[in-house]
């Protein structure tokens, strides 16, 4: 399908309060609530959709999953998806999809070559007590 994707310019409001939900089950609450706010700070970077899976070690969704379909659609209907959050967890060598997995997975069943735009900041930002939102 040659349908262009459509992107919001900053994710939605409500995908940071869904990222620290997921967050809190890999990391400390304090240490949530820290990749929370540099998330809410950092730049937009772009990566293709292929490359994040690689990074993520995740499996792909397929489109019967009904939140895959839900996003699909979306894109079909040229409405915008929201950027999606990622979290680089240095220590285990993977990137952590933190909120926009189902919209990641329909985009990629469109086009695994898709560049995505997302916000990414590093886990260990504790260790160097350096702020990771200028570091895509």
């Amino acid at each position: 399908m040659s349908r262009e994707i459509q992107w919001l310019p900053e994710p939605e409001e409500k995908n940071y309060p869904a990222a620290a939900s997921y967050l809190e089950l890999l990391y400390r609450k304090e240490r949530v609530g820290i990749l929370v706010d540099e998330l809410r700070k950092a730049p937009l970077a772009r990566f293709k959709a292929k490359d994040i899976f690689r990074a993520s070690a995740l499996s792909l969704l397929g489109v019967s999953n009904s939140h895959v379909e839900k996003d699909r659609n979306k894109i079909e209907d040229g409405k915008q998806l929201s950027p999606i959050l990622l979290v680089r967890d240095e220590d285990h060598g993977k990137v952590v999809i933190a909120d926009g997995y189902h919209r990641m997975c329909a985009v990629y069943s469109f086009d695994e070559d898709e560049v995505i735009p997302c916000k990414i900041v590093s886990a260990g930002v504790f260790r160097s007590g350096l702020s990771s939102a200028s570091a895509p």
